[in-house]
């Protein structure tokens, strides 16, 4: 009897390792929020660790990639749940069903509220390396904000331009240009004082950290990092109150970043949108987004290249 009930165990424990092996929900997802009409983007990547659990990572509205320690995939449906990051008091709970290779479901956040949420697979955008690069374009003039706007509507925009140097005096709206774009190599000069932070959006959906972290150890989310998914080989940052520069080149995923004059990270694979994107549209081109909202900052020499094939 013992061996019947064994047997009869570890074929149901096969049949589900299998099952959670096989799940369509193993990829990467981009997902949209609804908050009381407004989309907010939102992002999942679920992997198989082993033969039969699923686990991966979860970007909010706000904040970094959380790890995911677990998915429950059973019936078509897919829940987990995530502890609060930056804001909320309790856990995070999303459940979707699998329909017609989208999930469809809702959060619950972690103020308690309800979320709808939809989520279609995130492009693998593969690109051809470019045989070459056009020469460098401003798309910063150093006289006004022409081609620029805030995020929060020009009533609410702090930036100013000043001696040439794009200025956030203080804490305000994020700024990003009119135009959209897809592939580039940007190059930019940065300043801030000590104990300040900002970022670079590229496409308005991936954020370069740029914050006042000299002397520490490389972090994702640090000077030089891909905000909570790609860390930095050194910590190239220089003292607060000096000009520096990243010269960042974007093909599809792949992103390489020099940071004064150092490659520290090297044609790498971005996985998906950081908190505080614009939108989770990851194959559409967009802007460049300069963050205001979290303390002082200058910009001058803004310019882009465009690909040759």
């Amino acid at each position: 009897m013992k061996q019947i009930f064994f047997a009869a165990a570890m074929a149901v424990f096969t049949a589900m390792g299998w099952a959670q092996a096989d799940a369509p929900v193993i990829g990467r997802w981009d997902l949209t929020m609804e908050k009381e009409g407004i989309s907010l983007p939102s992002w999942l990547e679920v992997k198989l660790s082993g033969s039969k659990t699923l686990v991966g990572s979860f970007v909010g509205e706000v904040g970094s990639a959380r790890p995911v320690s677990l998915f429950n995939y059973a019936d078509n449906t897919l829940t987990f749940s995530v502890p609060p990051q930056w804001v909320g008091s309790q856990d995070l709970e999303f459940t979707a069903r699998y329909e017609n290779d989208e999930l469809v479901g809702e959060i619950i956040h972690n103020n308690g509220t309800k979320w709808p949420v939809r989520g279609v697979r995130a492009p693998l955008m593969i690109r051809e390396t470019p045989k070459s690069w056009s020469a460098p374009e401003p798309i910063f003039n150093g006289v006004d904000l022409s081609g620029w706007v805030a995020q929060s509507g020009p009533d609410r925009n702090q930036w100013i331009v000043k001696d040439g140097i794009l200025t956030s005096p203080k804490s305000g709206s994020n700024l990003m240009t009119e135009q959209k774009f897809e592939d580039f190599k940007l190059h930019i000069e940065f300043r801030y004082p000590a104990g300040s932070n900002s970022g670079i959006y590229l496409r308005g959906r991936h954020e370069v950290q740029v914050e006042d972290n000299y002397g520490k150890q490389p972090s994702s989310t640090y000077f030089g990092g891909v905000y909570g998914f790609l860390t930095p080989n050194a910590m190239a940052a220089l003292p607060a109150g000096s000009w520096q520069t990243y010269d960042i080149t974007l093909i599809g995923r792949r992103v390489t970043i020099v940071a004064n004059g150092q490659t520290v990270i090297c044609d790498q694979i971005i996985p998906g949108i950081t908190g505080g994107a614009l939108d989770s549209q990851e194959g559409l081109p967009g802007p460049i987004l300069l963050q205001g909202d979290h303390g002082p900052v200058e910009y001058r020499n803004i310019t882009m290249s465009y690909p040759k094939y």
